[in-house]
């Protein structure tokens, strides 16, 4: 780390660690090293008050959780410094002291502990808000107030299964002893929301939340970190209040929609094709093209990552324009050994609202040299609940050129058996959810069952998704 660091248009020379008697305050330069701090961090917490200099208010979470009572994000104006020297020296100031919170350095150590026991547990950063709204509609001590009132409700919510640091400013960790998604997020849902009564007035706290659980080789700076980051996500969305963190090294969708646009054209996009094995012979009788992202950072992404980060970047038209042609020309390639292979080829919601799309589609496979009779175009039903009279159109004109059609994952919409009679359909492809249920009560077999008795009795054939308990499901059903 070099001698100075630059922020804005002030240069700040790094402060030393300060190691004086007991009611000074030790200040810990943490720029550059970002987490790696956090065992500084705790040594000298066991003295006396910490300030930490850091560059990200993730990193400062992490420092708070290891015991850093105040903290700074670069860029900062180099008096700052010194006024938080001076606050941090005198105690945390009274709008940030909460009976019901510990300090962050017990957090922190209880949160290793469980990790090194293999335990469940699970980390959730917390940011209240609207607290300039509540405190010019009620006031400043009104609004610290609230504050306490909410700490020491999950407090109680929590007992005996967590541990709560406050964590600066408006900010809460807590971590937590059940690893349960549901039951915490249910926990934070309930205990957020809830309006608290200051002195006879109802006060109303907004709160956003990021939530981690355990990914192999967290230790507790990486689950802290990552439930920070989470909040960021959470923070920065329109709607939703609760983020879920994701693994380390998992790309966010918002850097892939970026560099999506690169992959279109150096050509990152490919196809697999997964076989289709007809069940009474075991022949491969067909395949279905799966679109693949070989990303030069985060490696093979699949379909799923790779149109959500095409919505994102308002680039699902392109993607699937360049996948359908993809496919039909490598389709078109096989040699006469193939010549019987039947070709499935998934069409999105945004290709069936495109005006005049039959058209273009069909051009496109005559163009590639494909035959029209072994092509089976697919769509999911979430890509058809909004656009039914739309829907049935564009795929009566595909059946009626020689394409067989077919409504994938059914089962996982609102409104399947009226596909089957509204809709001019050849196949149905049963969701892999649904094909699971085949191994479950005898309920769930009937269930699906009927499912498949009403699809035959429209003259339809069945596809079931999935490996072992799809071919399990054709030995079951005949």
């Amino acid at each position: 780390m070099s001698d100075t660091h630059s922020s804005g248009t002030a240069t700040i020379p790094p402060p030393p660690i300060e190691r004086g008697p007991a009611g000074r305050v030790a200040v810990i330069d943490a720029r550059g090293r970002g987490s790696r701090a956090a065992q500084s961090v705790e040594s000298a917490a066991q003295r006396g008050p910490v300030l930490v200099l850091t560059d990200t208010l993730e990193d400062a979470g992490v420092l708070v959780a290891a015991g850093a009572t105040h903290f700074l994000v670069d860029p900062c104006e180099p008096d700052a410094i010194a006024l938080a020297v001076r606050a941090a020296g005198g105690g945390l100031p009274k709008r940030h002291s909460a009976t019901a919170a510990v300090t962050p350095g017990p957090l922190h150590r209880w949160l290793a502990g469980r990790l090194a026991n293999g335990a469940n547990c699970a980390v959730a950063a917390v940011a209240l808000s609207r607290l300039d709204l509540v405190n010019a509609a009620h006031g400043r001590s009104r609004a610290d107030a609230a504050i306490s009132a909410v700490l020491e409700r999950l407090s109680i919510a929590v007992e005996g299964h967590a541990i709560i640091a406050r964590a600066g400013g408006e900010h809460v960790l807590l971590a937590m002893e059940d690893g349960s998604t549901d039951h915490m997020l249910a926990i934070l849902g309930e205990e957020l929301t809830r309006p608290v009564l200051i002195g006879g007035v109802r006060v109303v706290l907004g709160s956003r939340v990021g939530f981690a659980t355990p990914e192999p080789g967290d230790d507790a700076e990486a689950m802290i970190r990552r439930a920070y980051q989470a909040l960021h996500g959470a923070r920065e969305s329109d709607g939703a209040t609760i983020h879920l963190a994701e693994p380390e090294g998992v790309a966010p969708i918002d850097a892939l929609a970026v560099d999506l646009h690169l992959g279109l054209s150096r050509g990152e996009i490919g196809v697999v094709f997964q076989p289709q094995v007809e069940v009474a012979s075991g022949r491969i009788v067909g395949v279905e093209a799966l679109a693949r992202w070989e990303h030069p950072r985060w490696g093979p992404l699949g379909a799923a990552t790779l149109f959500a980060a095409a919505e994102r970047a308002d680039l699902g038209i392109a993607l699937s324009d360049q996948i359908q042609a993809l496919v039909l020309s490598r389709a078109a390639a096989w040699p006469r050994a193939l010549s019987a292979l039947r070709l499935s080829l998934n069409l999105t919601a945004a290709d069936v609202a495109r005006r005049g799309f039959a058209a273009t589609f069909l051009d496109r496979v005559d163009a590639s040299g494909f035959p029209r009779g072994r092509l089976t175009v697919e769509l999911t039903e979430t890509g058809m609940i909004r656009e039914m009279k739309t829907v049935a159109g564009l795929l009566a004109e595909l059946r009626a050129a020689g394409c067989r059609i077919a409504i994938d994952d059914f089962g996982t919409g609102y409104s399947s058996l009226a596909y089957l009679k509204a809709l001019p359909l050849d196949y149905v492809k049963l969701d892999k959810a649904l094909v699971d249920e085949i191994a479950g009560s005898p309920r769930d077999r009937v269930v699906v069952r009927g499912v498949i008795d009403i699809a035959r009795a429209l003259g339809l054939a069945v596809i079931a998704e999935g490996g072992g308990d799809a071919r399990a499901a054709g030995a079951a059903l005949g």
